[in-house]
């Protein structure tokens, strides 16, 4: 199967303001993202979770967004600027083989993985690398497109998650997703 990721252009769509009405980030998001937080979103693409994600932590938190690809990186960073969110967001962009976050080493408390565990090459590696950025006790919200990702492979990713030493806590209604939270031990 050969690795792909989603088009930098199709961003656009994705933070279409319409999308509020299925996929509110403030109702999915608020009630695991408190101020003061350090979460990491990779795959973050143009935004539409990291704004949000950055009002919720507050001024004393911190978003730590990484995406492959520089495009929607510097879409990103031109959003929270415009929102006045910038100095809450470090925007980052990662290489395909690492996400890059070895930097920050036991500081995660939140991570979001929306969308984006099946774009990575391996998911043992990807829950690997967020486990070794992730508190004890830090939450991973994942969720998968349920029209790409089908539901043995959303298992699959659980697997990779356990193995990774994080446990299954509670399976989360999103629509048109997979979902599972996520809790290291």
């Amino acid at each position: 199967m050969q690795h792909r990721v989603c088009p930098w252009w199709l961003g656009y769509w994705l933070i279409c303001p319409v999308r509020h009405y299925w996929q509110s980030p403030h109702k999915l998001l608020a009630s695991y993202v408190h101020e003061s937080m350090t979460v990491l979103e990779p795959g973050p693409g143009m935004g539409y979770f990291t704004l949000e994600l950055a009002r919720l932590v507050g001024s004393s938190g911190r978003v730590v967004a990484v995406d492959v690809q520089p495009k929607m990186i510097d879409r990103l960073k031109r959003r929270a600027k415009k929102a006045g969110l910038l100095d809450r967001v470090d925007a980052r962009v990662a290489s395909a083989e690492s996400m890059g976050v070895s930097d920050l080493h036991n500081s995660v408390d939140f991570t979001l993985a929306f969308a984006m565990v099946h774009e990575f090459p391996e998911a043992g590696r990807f829950f690997a690398e967020v486990a070794a950025a992730s508190r004890c006790g830090a939450q991973v919200l994942l969720a998968e497109p349920s029209g790409h990702v089908k539901a043995e492979a959303f298992d699959g990713e659980l697997q990779a998650a356990a193995a990774a030493g994080f446990d299954s806590v509670e399976r989360p209604s999103i629509r048109r997703s997979h979902a599972a939270l996520l809790k290291k031990i």
